[in-house]
C-alpha cells in the first residue's frame, strides 16, 4: 500500500462504495520510524496517549491476536489478528470484515510520514454499512495522539 499524498496532512478521507469503506490518513511526525513502532506495537500503553482506543489486550507481533476496544463503539470487542508486522515499516491487523494498515515512510530528515488506512466490506456490506459509524474523526484522534506523544520522545532524548 502506498502512501497517497493527495490526503491533506492530519486530515482523514473516507471513499465509499457499495460494498466497501476505506478510511486513510495520513500525517508527518518529527520522530523516528523506531519510535513510532514502538508506540504502535505497545498494546497496553495505547488508551494512555491514543483517545480512540478505550482498552487493547494482547501482544503486537506476527500472527497473534489482540482484543480492542474502540471509543466508537465502547460495547463491542473486536478480536483481530496481527496479519502483517514488517518492523518500522509496516503493520496490518484485522478480523473476516476488514483490516488496518498502519505503514511508517523515513524520509531521513528527522521525519516520519505515518499513515493509516482502513477498508471495511464484502458482499453483505450494504446490509450493515449504516450501522458502522464515520471513522474520520476517530482517525485524526489517533494520528494527533502518536504525533503529540511521538514528538515528545524524541524532544527528551
Amino acid at each position: 500500500m502506498t502512501i497517497n499524498h493527495a490526503i491533506p496532512n492530519g486530515k482523514a478521507v473516507t471513499i465509499r462504495t457499495t460494498f466497501s469503506r476505506e478510511t486513510s490518513i495520513r500525517i508527518d511526525i518529527k520522530s523516528t520510524p523506531a519510535v513510532v513502532w514502538a508506540l504502535l506495537t505497545n498494546a497496553p500503553d495505547y488508551p494512555r496517549w491514543n483517545p480512540s482506543v478505550i482498552f487493547i489486550e494482547g501482544i503486537i507481533a506476527p500472527g497473534e491476536k489482540i482484543k480492542l476496544k474502540s471509543a466508537l463503539d465502547p460495547k463491542r470487542t473486536f478480536k483481530l489478528r496481527v496479519q502483517e508486522f514488517e518492523p518500522q515499516q509496516k503493520l496490518v491487523w484485522g478480523d473476516g470484515q476488514g483490516s488496518r494498515t498502519y505503514t511508517l515512510s523515513d524520509n531521513k530528515k528527522g521525519i516520519t510520514t505515518f499513515s493509516m488506512v482502513e477498508k471495511i466490506g464484502g458482499f453483505m456490506f450494504p446490509l450493515y454499512a449504516k450501522y458502522i459509524p464515520p471513522f474520520d474523526a476517530s482517525f485524526e484522534q489517533f494520528a494527533s495522539g502518536l504525533k503529540k506523544e511521538a514528538e515528545a520522545i524524541i524532544n527528551t532524548k
